[in-house]
């Protein structure tokens, strides 16, 4: 139930305070390694408000000086049953999570889980584990994942995403390129289901997500991309991620996003 939520409220709090180094110079602040945080949600799901809450705070304290956090929102479809249709969900996100699922030996999916850089997985609202497993990715090599000329033409958005060559250090022939469309900030008042009566909040929702090319050991990657919008979506709400994820939804080599502009 929702009355959780004021106690892990407290407790994401607690986190950033715990986190939070003081006197973060400019010098440190352009050395974040990326992180990526997936939380699989639903609207459907009275255990996700809190969840949703954390990835929130997260997103806009980014507590932690080495690492820059960037989260994705993923409704999954297997909750609209209930007599709720949750209108960010898509198959599309059950079935990665399904894969998600499969990778780390899991009986079944559930809902909130959390994903770090496709590497560790864990209840979404657990904020211990947020915090172990944020510092532990905070220091994991990364390559560079770069995004340019992102902007929004009409229903188009078109950008270009590059990336250095794959490190022989991380022991992987080819990987996937990764582009998603998220909504920085989205709210909906539900009406019906676990959560009938709430009026909730999301940060990035993912609004497309898709694999636009590979990139190999020993080769850079470097490609235009074109994606329509959904309609009705605030184009001034609009930010642009790319990663880079080892093949069969591995691990995630780098990250980085991008606001959009719309002309």
């Amino acid at each position: 139930m929702i009355r959780n939520l004021t106690r892990f409220l407290f407790a994401i709090v607690v986190l950033v305070s715990s986190l939070n180094l003081a006197g973060e110079s400019s010098s440190a602040a352009n050395t974040r390694t990326p992180i990526l945080l997936e939380l699989f949600t639903s609207e459907g799901c009275s255990s996700c408000p809190p969840a949703d809450a954390i990835l929130g705070k997260l997103d806009s304290a980014q507590p932690i000086a080495s690492a820059e956090l960037i989260v994705l929102s993923e409704h999954v479809d297997y909750w609209n049953h209930d007599g709720w249709k949750d209108p960010f969900s898509s198959s599309a996100y059950t079935e990665r999570q399904n894969i998600y699922k499969d990778r780390f030996g899991l009986k079944g999916p559930y809902t909130p889980e959390m994903v770090v850089d496709g590497s560790k997985e864990f209840l979404g609202s657990d904020v211990r584990a947020a915090q172990q497993n944020i510092i532990q990715a905070a220091g994991t090599p990364k390559m560079r994942v770069a995004l340019s000329s992102v902007s929004l033409d009409g229903d188009t958005l078109r950008g270009h995403v590059e990336t250095d060559a794959l490190p022989d250090s991380f022991n992987s022939k080819e990987a996937d390129v990764y582009v998603a469309i998220v909504l920085h900030h989205a709210e909906s008042q539900v009406l019906r289901g676990e959560n009938a009566g709430q009026h909730l909040a999301y940060t990035n929702v993912v609004r497309t997500l898709k694999n636009v090319g590979t990139v190999k050991r020993g080769e850079s990657f470097a490609q235009n991309v074109n994606l329509k919008i959904e309609p009705g979506d605030d184009v001034h709400n609009l930010q642009w991620i790319a990663f880079v994820q080892d093949r069969h939804q591995g691990k995630v080599f780098g990250a980085a996003i991008q606001a959009v502009e719309a002309k």
